[in-house]
């Protein structure tokens, strides 16, 4: 595998990880998202993650002689389980997630400029953690195949723009500074480019058929946990009629017209 490659990879990580800043921007122009809005992004996000983890990510796993049918999975629900122990150790809420939280607004009820602000760091805390993995994901995808890796990155970048928007809403409601939103936006996910660049130095030169198998089985089970646990639940909170579902399909499709194009 040459520079090129490697370079390839790191910059489609790069631009997926710079993704939030769109989500940023979106929060400049609506301190309160539209929950119709956030509830189809939410899911469509859902529909691309599901999509590209049992598309292009599995399979290409269990094509891999050296790991086959039980390798494959068992490296996939340790994805999955992964992902369950850094949300249980380091659970992060988005803008209408209250599964971790202890007190739910009731409507109408104001929060204080201090609270939002405090509520946009720890979203921006958990996030970034949770962003880290997912940029060594998207690395070793790319490295596999640059198809599979560009398709990675769309799903993630697809994925961090809510992210964004969950992190640069409260921050700028609570600073009214466009500048500090941007910036905490830009820091989240520059945890995705991280998780790149220590993939490269630390990965690449061990990087082998079967390794290479068992990373993408990991991040398909990773993408599927974060589908089920966050985004489609948080869809159908925000929205119980028929945005969540509108919008998985719609991912599920331009994914899979997408990965198409890209063949």
């Amino acid at each position: 595998m040459g520079d090129a490659h490697v370079l390839e990879a790191l910059a489609i990580t790069t631009l997926a990880g710079l993704s939030t800043a769109v989500g940023s921007v979106i929060g400049f122009f609506s301190k309160r998202p539209s929950p119709l809005f956030l509830a189809f992004t939410m899911g469509f996000s859902a529909g691309v993650m599901i999509f590209v983890a049992f598309a292009e990510l599995l399979p290409t796993a269990l094509e891999v002689p050296e790991l086959g049918f039980a390798g494959a999975h068992i490296a996939f629900f340790t994805g999955m389980t992964a992902y369950f122990l850094i949300d249980l150790i380091i659970p992060h809420d988005y803008i209408g997630q209250h599964d971790h939280a202890g007190h739910r607004p009731a409507p109408g009820e104001a929060m204080n400029a201090r609270a939002m602000e405090r509520t946009g760091l720890l979203v921006t805390v958990g996030i970034t953690i949770h962003n880290f993995p997912e940029g060594m994901g998207t690395f070793v995808g790319a490295m596999q195949d640059l198809h599979l890796g560009m398709a990675l990155g769309i799903a993630i970048a697809l994925h961090n723009i809510p992210e964004g928007l969950a992190i640069s809403a409260p921050v700028y409601f609570a600073t009214g500074s466009r500048k500090k939103a941007f910036l905490w936006s830009l820091f989240s996910g520059g945890a995705e480019i991280a998780g790149g660049l220590l993939a490269a130095a630390v990965l690449l030169p061990f990087l082998s058929p079967a390794l290479m198998g068992c990373a993408l089985g990991a991040v398909g089970g990773i993408m599927v946990a974060i589908s089920l646990d966050e985004l489609i639940p948080v869809a159908k909170s925000l929205d119980s009629e028929h945005a969540p579902i509108t919008g998985v399909i719609t991912g599920m499709l331009v994914m899979a017209l997408s990965l198409q194009l890209l063949k």
